[in-house]
C-alpha cells in the first residue's frame, strides 16, 4: 500500500512519519509558560494579595463603604453613653465616638444629637456629683456640658449649685473676717492670706456677697494709692505692678483710670529725662532710665529710636576708646550698644574699628628708614587707587581705611598720612549723597558704612541714616509693586537697622509680610 502510495505521490513523505511544524509566534508563546519560576512568582503573588485582603479588610472595608465605619463609630457611642462612659481619653468615649462620625459625616443627625444627649447626661452627672460631695466630679461634668454646648440656662443653673454648695462648705464668712484682718494689717496683695485674694475667693463663690464687693473696693483704693505715692517716690516699677494688679481684680475700678493716666505721665517723664542724659553723654543713667521705660511701655515707638540712639552713642565711645587701645573699656562698651541694637549700622562700624586697632596695636617690624619710606610710598598708593574705585571698606585688606589705618601705624605724623585721612572723609560723603540722589541705595549703604567709620562723632551721620531709610523704603516700596517682594523683604530689614522710628517703616513693614504670605 505505502509502496502504492509512494508510486501516486512521489514527493510526498508517508504520514506516519511526517514531522509537524510549529511557528516562530506560537513557540515564543508557549515556552514561558512551561517555566516553573513563572508559576512559582504567581503563587507568590496571589499569597501576598490574599494575607493584605486580610490583614487590612477592615480598613478597606472603611474605605470601601465608609456609611459602615460611621454606623460602628454611633453604636459605640450609645454603648458608652448608657454605660454612662461620657467621655475617655482612649477615645471610647460617648463625646468621642459621635464626635469621629460627625467627623466622617457632618451631615448625620444621628451623631450631632448624639453629642446633644451627651451634654444633658454630663449634666445630670454633674448634678449627681454634687449630691453625692464630689465637688471635682461635679466641675468636670459641668465642663463637660458647657463644651458640648448644652443650653446656657441649664448650664449656668449646675454653676450657680455648684458656687452655692462650695461657698455653703468654705466658710465665707470665715474669709471675709481674715480679709478685713488683712487689710487693717496693710496687706492688700502679695500673697494668698492677703486681702485682695481674700475678697477674689469669696467673691469667686458669691459673686453678689455686698460685704465682699465693698471690702474689695476699699482695699483697691488703698492699693492705688500706695502706687501714687510709689510713683511720686521714683518708684514707677513697683507702682506700675499695683496697678496692673488693681485692674485684675477690678477693670472698672473708679480711681483706675486716673491712677494709669498719672503713671503714663511719669514713664513719658522718665523717657524725656533719658533722652536729656542720652544728649548730654550720660550713657549710664540714660540707659537706666531707658531700660525701665522699655520694661513698662515695650510698644512704645518712641523706644525703638531711643534704643538706636543709645546704641549708636555706646558704639561711638567703644570706638573712641579702641582708638586709645583699651580695648576692654572698648568690648564692655560695644556689648552695650549691641543689647540695644545689635544690627545698627554704627554698632558693626565700630566693632571693625575695633578689629582694626588690635591690628594696628599689633608689633610691626622693625624697618629701616628706606624700607620704611618705600612701604608709606606703597601705602599711599594703595589708598589711591581704593579711592578710584571707591572701595572705601571692602574688599579687606585692599580698602582705603585698611590702607590707611596701616599707613597711620606706620607713620602717624607724616603729612601725607594726614591728608590722606582728611581726604577720605569728605569723599565718603560726598559717595554717599551721590549713591543717595542716584537711588542706588546699596552702594549708599556701603559709602555711609565707610563713612560712619572714619568719622563717628560726625554730628551729621544720624541725618544720614534716617534719610537713607527713608530712601530704602521708598525703593522698597516701589519694587515690592513690581513683584520684588525679596528685594522689599531687604529694604525693610536696611531700613529698620537704620531708623527702627522711621514714620513709615511699620506700614512697609506690614506690606512685605502681606506679600510674603501670598507668594507662599
Amino acid at each position: 500500500m505505502h509502496r502504492y502510495y509512494r508510486a501516486v505521490n512521489p514527493t510526498r513523505p508517508p504520514r506516519h512519519g511526517r514531522r509537524r511544524f510549529r511557528t516562530p509566534l506560537r513557540g515564543a508563546l508557549v515556552r514561558p509558560l512551561r517555566d516553573r519560576r513563572l508559576w512559582i512568582g504567581v503563587a507568590v503573588v496571589a499569597a501576598v494579595l490574599v494575607i493584605g485582603i486580610v490583614a487590612f479588610r477592615r480598613p478597606l472595608a472603611q474605605w470601601l463603604w465608609p456609611d459602615t465605619r460611621i454606623q460602628q463609630l454611633l453604636a459605640q457611642g450609645e454603648r458608652a453613653l448608657s454605660q454612662g462612659r461620657l467621655t475617655a481619653a482612649d477615645g471610647s468615649g460617648a463625646r468621642e465616638s459621635f464626635q469621629a462620625a460627625l467627623a466622617l459625616d457632618s451631615d448625620r443627625s444621628e451623631a450631632g444629637d448624639g453629642l446633644a444627649r451627651t451634654g444633658l447626661a454630663a449634666l445630670a452627672q454633674g448634678r449627681q456629683a454634687l449630691a453625692r460631695d464630689d465637688i471635682g466630679g461635679a466641675r468636670r461634668a459641668l465642663e463637660l456640658a458647657q463644651r458640648l454646648q448644652v443650653p446656657q440656662a441649664q448650664s449656668d443653673a449646675l454653676a450657680l449649685q455648684l458656687r452655692r454648695y462650695q461657698a455653703a462648705r468654705a466658710g465665707l464668712d470665715d474669709l471675709v473676717a481674715r480679709a478685713r484682718q488683712a487689710h487693717e494689717a496693710g496687706r492688700l496683695d502679695g500673697d494668698p492670706d492677703s486681702a485682695l485674694p481674700l475678697y477674689q475667693r469669696v467673691l469667686d463663690l458669691a459673686p453678689d456677697r455686698l460685704d465682699a464687693l465693698e471690702g474689695r473696693e476699699d482695699a483697691l483704693q488703698d492699693l492705688l494709692q500706695q502706687a501714687r505715692r510709689e510713683q511720686a517716690g521714683g518708684d514707677l516699677a513697683a507702682a506700675a505692678q499695683k496697678v496692673r494688679a488693681a485692674r485684675g481684680y477690678d477693670p472698672g475700678h473708679a480711681d483706675l483710670p486716673a491712677s494709669e493716666a498719672a503713671l503714663n505721665d511719669a514713664l513719658q517723664q522718665r523717657l524725656r529725662r533719658a533722652e536729656t542724659r542720652l544728649r548730654q553723654g550720660r550713657l549710664a543713667q540714660a540707659e537706666e532710665d531707658l531700660r525701665l521705660v522699655a520694661e513698662l511701655r515695650p510698644d512704645d515707638p518712641a523706644i525703638a529710636r531711643d534704643s538706636e540712639h543709645l546704641a549708636a552713642a555706646y558704639a561711638a565711645e567703644a570706638t573712641r576708646r579702641a582708638s586709645d587701645f583699651a580695648f576692654e573699656d572698648a568690648e564692655a562698651a560695644i556689648a552695650r550698644a549691641r543689647a540695644w541694637s545689635p544690627e545698627s549700622a554704627g554698632v558693626r562700624a565700630a566693632e571693625q574699628a575695633i578689629v582694626r586697632a588690635r591690628q594696628a596695636q599689633a608689633p610691626q617690624p622693625t624697618l629701616a628708614p628706606a624700607a620704611r619710606a618705600k612701604k608709606l610710598r606703597q601705602l599711599l598708593a594703595r589708598i589711591e587707587a581704593a579711592e578710584a574705585k571707591q572701595h572705601w571698606l571692602t574688599p579687606p585688606g585692599e580698602s582705603a581705611f585698611d590702607a590707611l589705618r596701616e599707613a597711620q601705624s606706620l607713620a602717624p605724623h607724616d603729612a601725607r598720612v594726614r591728608a590722606a585721612a582728611t581726604r577720605l572723609v569728605p569723599q565718603t560723603r560726598a559717595c554717599f549723597e551721590d549713591a543717595l540722589r542716584a537711588n542706588r541705595v546699596r552702594g549708599a549703604q556701603s559709602c555711609l558704612d565707610a563713612w560712619q567709620a572714619l568719622a563717628v562723632r560726625d554730628a551729621s551721620l544720624a541725618d544720614a541714616r534716617r534719610r537713607l531709610a527713608q530712601r530704602w523704603i521708598a525703593v522698597g516700596s516701589e519694587r515690592l509693586g513690581a513683584g520684588d517682594a525679596a528685594f522689599a523683604a531687604e529694604a525693610a530689614r536696611q531700613a529698620r537697622r537704620l531708623d527702627p522710628a522711621a514714620p513709615e517703616l511699620a506700614d512697609f513693614q506690614a506690606r512685605v509680610r502681606a506679600a510674603e504670605g501670598r507668594d507662599r
